[in-house]
């Protein structure tokens, strides 16, 4: 692990805290109970707001699974127990491209 997409997120976060956005929003790192990884990404009032991406799922085993989609106010990305820097990758791929698009 790199940490390139951990430090991406640890960024993005950073340059969103405004002494406001922060107490409304923000990322939530969580567990499911199949088990695996939920990461869930604030993006209103966000560059980032009012982007949609479709469900993007890829399912290689039992184990070794990532799903993400955006709903234009949320990032949400699921995936299996050793898949975690993939949920940040996901996140990090959906923002940058999202960054390209935009310039």
């Amino acid at each position: 692990m790199d940490g390139d997409s951990v430090r991406f997120l640890e960024t993005w976060y950073l340059e969103q805290c405004d002494d406001d956005w922060e107490h409304s929003y923000g990322i939530e790192i969580g567990t499911l109970d199949n088990p695996g990884w939920r990461l869930r990404v604030d993006v209103r009032e966000t560059d980032l707001e009012g982007l949609e991406a479709d469900w993007v799922k890829v399912d290689r085993s039992g184990d070794d699974w990532v799903h993400h989609h955006a709903d234009g106010r949320v990032f949400e990305a699921f995936g299996g127990p050793q898949n975690l820097v993939d949920l940040f990758d996901s996140f990090r791929l959906f923002a940058t491209a999202t960054q390209r698009a935009v310039d």
